[in-house]
């Protein structure tokens, strides 16, 4: 059995390759950037005006006030959209504009329509009245105030947010190149393994696939859901692997009969290939009995995780997510952390991760309850835990009042919303 940190290590350096594809960007949700993404042009593309009025040449105000000021003839009407081109425009002259229309020469000012003095009247618009000065540039939005061309929008090994997708459409940005989804095909294993509606005390409903094929959006690849192996599949195991290293499957996950037990055949048929690098083991709870492999000379790997829900959600948000993140180029995710709201107590030399109710104080402060119900197989303080916290080796008590490690349960950290 080795630690946490050293099987850390061991799939840091087992990466396989996965190659670029170029799609629509309006497709691109929760994808990684194979490479920074630019503006292609400023944006906004030229002067537009922030609101609803009347724009003017500051400069015919210069010497304006109560009792010297000038009606400035209203031309037309500007909308967004509309082309703003006027032939020619003298002094004292004024266009009326909607917000988003775009401010042409000599205009270089916007005054808000609820400051407006209309001559003869309100009901024969046909004038403006000025008398002060109006300063430059008010209310404008200026020529690439938002985007400069060339400007990254999103930088190389970021997740695409829908925030980028609003951005992809507003800049004219149509295609994009991203990772490829990994193609990961699940394997579930036992006798007592059914997918019925109904079934005897002594059967177990199918679970673990459907959990993590819902996390299959979020956590960037395809799930192919592969059959149920019973307890005297082994042989019929290792051909389902011997035909998978040579298909177009990236990564095989199998769910139970890694432990020790006399049905348990997944380790000793994974010996019998060629590996690079190997681990049965950590110290971890829940999820003690992982296993992983990658196949030698293969760009293939193989995650076996324990049969129970809980130890096969923990081994896959802290395994097999991150090992996804790191053959996808995303940014290293990073823990936040959040102050304990109870004391824990553990084994010295276990890495435990915790199901967690975090919640915010009045003044912003993160707290994480850590709930009752830790067994691996209680689902019920799962559904109602909204983090993990992580508890690592080396220190047995840890008190109210410290900071702890935390993760989102369903998710990059940097989707975790409270």
């Amino acid at each position: 059995m080795i630690d946490y940190l050293s099987a850390k290590k061991i799939l840091s350096k087992s990466k396989i390759k996965i190659k670029n594809e170029t799609i629509n960007s309006l497709k691109s949700l929760n994808r990684v950037c194979t490479k920074n993404i630019s503006a292609p042009f400023n944006y906004p593309a030229d002067n537009n005006t922030a609101f609803d009025g009347y724009a003017i040449n500051s400069k015919d105000t210069n010497n304006l006030n109560k009792k010297n000021f000038k009606k400035f003839k209203i031309l037309r009407t500007i909308a967004a959209g509309d082309n703003p081109k006027i032939k020619k425009i003298n002094k004292f002259e004024t266009v009326e504009v909607m917000t988003g229309a775009l401010i042409t020469k000599p205009f270089d000012t916007i005054i808000p329509i609820e400051q407006i003095i209309f001559y003869p009247s309100n009901n024969n618009k046909k004038f403006i009245l000025i008398n002060k000065k109006i300063k430059k540039n008010n209310h404008i939005r200026f020529k690439g105030s938002d985007y400069k061309k060339n400007e990254v929008v999103v930088r190389k090994g970021n997740l695409i947010q829908p925030s980028h997708i609003l951005a992809f459409k507003a800049l004219g940005i149509e295609k994009i190149e991203v990772k490829a989804k990994p193609n990961i095909l699940f394997v579930s294993t036992g006798n007592e393994i059914k997918d019925n509606k109904s079934i005897k005390d002594w059967q177990v409903r199918s679970s673990n696939n459907y959990y993590i094929q819902s996390l299959s959006n979020s956590f960037l690849f395809n799930f192919i859901k592969g059959r149920t192996l019973r307890d005297k599949d082994k042989n019929i195991f290792k051909k389902l692997i011997s035909k998978n290293i040579k298909s177009k499957i990236d990564i095989i996950i199998t769910s139970g009969a890694v432990s020790a037990g006399k049905y348990d055949f997944i380790p000793s048929i994974i010996g019998k290939f060629k590996l690079s690098n190997f681990f049965k083991g950590v110290g971890i709870r829940p999820g003690k009995p992982i296993l992983f492999a990658k196949f030698k000379n293969k760009e293939k790997v193989l995650f076996g995780l324990p049969g129970n829900p809980i130890s096969s959600a923990a081994c896959f948000r802290f395994f097999v997510y991150p090992y996804l993140s790191n053959i996808l180029g995303m940014n290293n995710e990073k823990p936040f952390k959040a102050i304990l709201k109870n004391q824990f107590i553990k084994k010295k030399n276990f890495t435990r991760f915790l199901k967690g109710k975090l919640t915010t104080t009045e003044n912003g402060k993160l707290i994480i309850e850590i709930l009752k119900g830790q067994e691996s197989f209680k689902i019920k303080s799962f559904t109602r835990s909204n983090v993990w916290g992580v508890f690592k080796k080396g220190k047995s008590i840890f008190r109210k009042g410290e900071l702890i490690e935390c993760h989102s349960p369903n998710g990059p950290n940097k989707n975790i919303f409270f």
